[in-house]
């Protein structure tokens, strides 16, 4: 092998172990289909309380973690009445809300999208519906598929006693159900501060439809949502 091909082939190597939204780790086992039974099962539940349109005026926010940002991000873009999804770090300081800081996961900051939506035409519930059923895996702690540590944490960054109520009720519902073989490890806690991440974890999805991870552990989600909640995606 020439000197060439030996540094093709190691570039190569490290393109696939940094497509990670983290420190790569080992691919753990899972996919599509392993989680469909839980969807299914999801599915019937909705939450036991959720804020009626009638009673929340012009848009809202809502800041949800569950793992690597890129996922989660593009699962919220889909949906109908959601106008803006953004991905950054709560949970920390100013000094430390930036990529290399944050992925030492000594920060205390989680990576999180900030939901910008219209409950006029989708609610609170059906957000949560979807973060807990297609987004992530919420009975993980600090991990998020092949990404480890506290910054890959579940978490529901409310900013309102109401969006606090409605988060822990439907949380006691769906352990109650037994909807996951595991509880669920979804801290709700309040929005102290959100941190804009840098501009090229914005839209990843959409502008890395290729990469290994994506491929991986993103797109399948997106399949699944299209297939089970076909009514709430955006019209192309």
């Amino acid at each position: 092998m020439s000197n060439n091909y030996r540094l093709l082939f190691s570039l190569s190597i490290v393109s696939l172990l940094a497509v990670a939204c983290g420190v790569p780790q080992p691919i753990l086992s899972g996919s599509a289909a392993d989680s469909a039974p839980v969807i299914m099962a999801g599915m019937k539940i909705d939450p036991p309380i959720n804020l009626p349109a009638a009673k929340v005026k012009g848009e809202q926010t809502i800041v949800l973690a569950g793992g690597c940002f890129w996922g989660v991000e593009a699962v919220f873009e889909q949906l109908k009445g959601v106008s803006s999804v953004v991905s950054g770090y709560s949970g920390g300081t100013a000094s430390t809300a930036n990529y290399h800081t944050v992925s030492s996961g000594t920060t205390g900051h989680a990576e999180a999208v900030k939901i910008t939506y219209d409950p006029q035409q989708i609610s609170l519930g059906k957000l949560l519906k979807i973060y807990f059923l297609i987004a992530h895996d919420p009975t993980q702690v600090d991990r998020q598929e092949p990404d480890s540590g506290t910054q890959y944490r579940s978490a529901i960054f409310f900013n309102s006693p109401d969006q606090q109520k409605v988060a822990k009720a439907y949380i006691d519902r769906l352990n109650q159900a037994h909807v996951f073989p595991k509880s669920i490890a979804t801290q709700v806690v309040p929005l102290t501060m959100f941190y804009v991440a840098e501009d090229y974890h914005q839209n990843f999805i959409v502008r890395n439809p290729t990469q290994s991870y994506i491929v991986r552990f993103d797109l399948p989600k997106l399949a699944q949502l299209r297939q089970q909640f076909p009514s709430l995606i955006k019209k192309s």
